[in-house]
């Protein structure tokens, strides 16, 4: 429950509000056997941008999203990520102040996250505003002003990216110990000892230490002695990812 306001004014009672908004839903909403060009008419013309102005809005769209190559190509015959793109023009068409999007890089492969990516900050760039919601922390962290993470339906924590994680973590590093897989239950115990805790990829263990890269030497040493002897580590800084466990477990608020 609550209320919503965009400029001061209600969106839902004031059409001049509504014609800001633009919105990508989670799932692709385009006319599948219609081309992206005749969708992004489509779009225009409900938005109400006046007909006379629709052509050069339309390749307008279809420029900052970088759909004009495939401009005659009907949407079902598309990658997942240039549906993606080409929704964004279609939200976009009408010179919208702030843009929506929900999850916008679900399904897609790297290279197509990297071209919405890039279509996002294009659009912040010319001064649209980008409100993202997003389980992608690694595009949240490289794309957003603020962020806000949101627990049991109530924001519990704002902020600017590193400013969130300095305040958090402090001058801690991320150490993380990449083992064969297949660890005995001695194995899992030496290793929590060390103060190491497993992550959800397997064989990964990772921890938090001010000593940075001497003490993941130190660990090392320790490990290989245990008979432990680790694949890899790496060193880090802390990201979203480590805050939103402190706060998903309610250690950070």
């Amino acid at each position: 429950a609550g209320t919503v306001r965009l400029n001061g004014a209600d969106p839902a009672r004031t059409p001049a509000a509504r014609a800001g908004l633009g919105l990508v839903p989670q799932e692709i909403a385009l006319y599948a056997n219609l081309s992206v060009r005749e969708n992004i008419e489509t779009f225009a013309v409900l938005a109400g941008v006046p007909r006379a102005a629709i052509p050069a809005a339309v390749r307008r769209a279809m420029e900052l999203t970088r759909t004009l190559e495939r401009a005659d190509a009907p949407v079902r015959t598309l990658s997942g990520g240039f549906q993606r793109r080409a929704n964004i023009a279609a939200a976009i068409v009408h010179k919208p102040t702030l843009l929506i999007l929900d999850e916008p890089t679900v399904g897609v492969d790297i290279d197509a996250r990297e071209a919405v990516d890039a279509v996002i900050r294009d659009l912040r760039d010319l001064g649209v505003a980008v409100l993202i919601v997003t389980h992608d922390l690694d595009q949240a962290g490289a794309l957003a002003d603020r962020v806000g993470f949101l627990r049991d339906g109530v924001m519990v924590l704002e902020g600017e990216p590193r400013a969130l994680v300095a305040e958090a973590y402090g001058d801690q590093m991320e150490i993380l110990v990449h083992l064969s897989e297949g660890l005995d239950t001695a194995g899992e115990i030496r290793l929590a000892a060390e103060g190491l805790e497993p992550t959800r990829r397997p064989g990964v263990w990772t921890r938090l230490d001010a000593g940075g890269y001497a003490a993941a030497g130190r660990l090392d040493a320790r490990l290989r002695k245990l008979g432990l002897a680790p694949r890899e580590i790496r060193v880090r800084e802390p990201s979203l990812a480590n805050l939103f466990t402190l706060v998903a477990d309610r250690k950070a608020a």
